[in-house]
């Protein structure tokens, strides 16, 4: 649906996302359905793995530096404390998540919006191509919007989260 009209071999082929369903379906079966979902699921799992472990060391190393002697001023309430950490742990998780998979979801986004349902399905082999192609700026195409995104929807989401878990009785660590 995103890509129609951008080219003309995109020319409006789907009035509604569920007529692009149902003609995805009937052109390519349930397969079509799926098409990109290898290259999701490696984006999520190794995207996943960045952002919480670079979420729990920053915030450790945050709440580490907050209580040490050396930043020793006692002025900052324990809400603005414990926002400024979430927003900070969060975005610059975020930023981690895109960096490490934006590769992944470039092959996944070309593998999706390829005309022949015939062509590689293997994100890997779609990077190599992209590689090849383009080098290692074209892996990364839109890294910098993508990162300036990143950033704030993690923290919001982040902070959302870490007070959700604190009203419902589910942390008291801090």
């Amino acid at each position: 649906m995103q890509v129609q009209g951008k080219e003309a071999i995109y020319a409006t082929r789907y009035s509604s996302p569920l007529d692009c369903a149902v003609k995805t379906l009937q052109s390519e079966g349930v397969r079509g359905i799926f098409r990109g979902g290898l290259a999701t699921l490696f984006r999520e799992a190794i995207g996943n793995a960045f952002f919480f472990c670079t979420y729990e060391y920053s915030r450790y190393w945050m709440h580490s530096y907050i209580d040490s002697r050396r930043f020793s001023d006692k002025s900052h309430s324990v809400v603005a404390k414990d926002v400024g950490i979430g927003v900070m742990s969060g975005g610059i998780s975020g930023m981690a998540f895109w960096t490490a998979t934006l590769p992944l979801d470039v092959a996944k986004t070309i593998i999706q919006t390829d005309p022949d349902p015939r062509s590689s399905q293997n994100p890997f082999r779609v990077l190599k191509m992209v590689h090849r192609r383009a080098g290692l700026a074209g892996c990364y195409a839109g890294l910098g919007p993508t990162l300036a995104r990143a950033f704030p929807a993690n923290a919001a989401a982040i902070v959302a989260w870490e007070y959700s878990a604190k009203v419902l009785g589910l942390r008291h660590d801090d």
